[in-house]
């Protein structure tokens, strides 16, 4: 194996140690069939098996707290999912064991949503977790996890489940590295919120054999098998550099000739306002809302009422005070169906009936939130903006517009930037809205075809790819000729070197996850506008990821 390996870096932070691989178990169903009478016993036995790998998610999750308790207790509502429940009663009344009828019942599940692609579509491993520990429960034997170790070790994985991820000792696992996952899977999250470094979608991982000696470097994404004394102290030299830079750099973001880049927290609901200010966020450059539809407590059947909406809202916007707060309104569809708004099959959902498109078949949907965030925002000092997302030209961004002016609302309205169509008519999609957001997770994934969830396809969800850089490029530039303002509020906004890139660009604020902001804050500060724009010249000059990394 090649001394240097490359894979994606999701956190910050470089370690080094042995390495030790997560225990990996295929469980199967026993082949047997019911006798008559024994459903009602199956039937028992599998409800409980399915509430005990609920409680025991939403326990890992209440120990863990942060990012990691509302991923874990999305794992504990897919667990108690009521169509799911049914599925598996079906199948025993047909005849099947308790463990037969949970296996091919998440087999089942498993195949609409690894279809839909882009979000959830990721989320298919979160479902195969739950699968195998309720499977666990029925069979008595005891899940897989992080192996037994006497002393720190780099931990080596297909994939991490985020029942495991979330209660890594980071005293214990120095670092984690994955075959499987992206930048936006949710081991990547969790491991940017347990401050583990961290690279993902390494080929071959598996390959490295037990005891061998790593270093991990979760910026760079680099892996160097057997590091000499010198490449360890060269990465730890980079690391200390890093911090340093990082207790200087304070305030707003700029770069280090006063070009102001606002730096503004990416954030699920209220419970994620703390950590986005203690990061010192500059405001919101994206607030998903999606929490209230979909989440804990949602009722899928009918949206919440405007009261409600009004309510949530109004704690995020009480905590910016003069601050920017930028809403996307409710993405709903392929990956997060809902029954009152989508369809209820379509070939590929990704490229269905979602976002804007969904909330403009439901008017009064659409009209209801903007009339709570109408109402939230009243007496509150924060700058208020709202987006619409799946935006595919100026088509959309009028009726987005004229949304907002029938429900009477005065904050400024915008349009996310997703698909290649509008990132190429940017400029006509800005004389009907006020500003742009690149969602750039999507954009790249819509640009080249290629899921985003699926490691495989890792290197066309790079946002490096220069093609991508082009269409950021062009909706900057149709920004500055329109005199607005144009933001990132996609994971590559969390990169501190191609935030650097992106202002180079012409992108005027930047939006991530709230862990991230510090370094972009630091990185940003050590460069002037005008290095900025070189390297930005320099990466879209560039045939490939890596070669733009290299040449920025």
């Amino acid at each position: 194996m090649d001394a240097r390996l490359r894979g994606v870096g999701v956190s910050h932070g470089v370690a080094r140690g042995e390495v030790r691989h997560m225990g990996t178990a295929v469980l199967e169903p026993p082949a047997r069939r019911l006798a008559e009478g024994e459903a009602p016993r199956e039937r028992e036995r599998a409800a409980r098996a399915v509430e005990a790998v609920a409680a025991d998610l939403e326990a890992r999750g209440a120990l863990a707290g942060g990012e990691a308790q509302a991923v874990l207790e999305a794992q504990a509502l897919m667990a108690r999912d009521p169509e799911l429940a049914a599925d598996v009663e079906r199948r025993i009344g047909a005849g099947d064991i308790a463990e037969q009828a949970v296996h091919d019942a998440f087999a089942a599940y498993r195949e609409l949503l690894a279809a839909a692609g882009e979000y959830l579509a990721g989320r298919v491993a979160d479902l195969d977790d739950v699968r195998n520990r309720i499977l666990a429960r029925l069979l008595g034997v005891p899940m897989p996890g992080v192996p037994d170790s006497d002393g720190p070790f780099v931990l080596i994985a297909r994939d991490l489940a985020p029942a495991d991820t979330a209660l890594l000792d980071p005293a214990l696992v120095l670092g984690f590295v994955t075959e499987e996952g992206g930048p936006t899977s949710h081991s990547a999250i969790l491991a940017r919120a347990l401050g583990v470094p961290a690279v993902v979608a390494l080929p071959g991982a598996a390959e490295l054999a037990e005891g061998t000696v790593v270093a991990v470097d979760g910026e760079s994404g680099e892996v160097v098998v057997g590091p000499a004394d010198e490449e360890w102290a060269a990465l730890e030299q980079r690391a200390a550099e890093r911090r340093a830079a990082l207790g200087e750099a304070r305030g707003p973001g700029a770069t280090s000739d006063g070009h102001k880049v606002p730096l503004l927290a990416n954030i699920g609901g209220p419970g994620d306002v703390a950590a986005a200010v203690e990061a010192g966020a500059e405001g919101v450059g994206l607030f998903r809302t999606e929490f209230l539809f979909l989440g804990d407590g949602a009722d899928g059947s009918q949206p919440p009422s405007v009261e409600e909406q009004a309510e949530a809202y109004r704690q995020v916007l009480a905590a910016f005070p003069d601050g920017r707060v930028v809403v996307r309104v409710l993405d709903a569809g392929a990956d997060k169906p809902l029954s009152y708004l989508n369809p209820a099959e379509e070939p590929n959902p990704a490229l269905g009936v979602r976002g804007l498109r969904a909330l403009l078949a439901h008017r009064e949907v659409l009209l209801d939130q903007l009339r709570a965030l109408g109402l939230a925002a009243e007496g509150q000092s924060a700058y208020l903006e709202v987006m619409a997302p799946m935006v595919a030209g100026p088509g959309d961004a009028r009726e987005f517009a004229d949304a907002c002016r029938e429900a009477g609302l005065t904050a400024r309205a915008g349009v996310m930037v997703e698909v290649p169509s509008a990132a190429l008519r940017a400029r006509a999609l800005l004389t009907e809205v006020e500003f742009l957001s690149l969602g750039t997770n999507d954009l790249a994934q819509y640009t080249f075809a290629a899921d985003r969830q699926v490691g495989a396809l890792s290197r066309w969800q790079d946002p490096w790819q220069p093609a991508l850089l082009d269409l950021v490029a062009l909706s900057a530039e149709a920004a500055k000729a329109e005199g607005s303002s144009c933001g990132v509020c996609g994971e590559a906004a969390s990169d501190p070197v191609l935030a650097c890139v992106l202002a180079g660009l012409g992108v005027t604020s930047l939006s991530m996850g709230a862990a991230s902001i510090p370094y972009v804050r630091a990185r940003l500060a050590g460069h002037t506008l005008a290095e900025c724009e070189r390297a930005a010249a320099a990466a879209r000059a560039a045939d490939d990821a890596e070669g733009a990394r290299a040449a920025a």
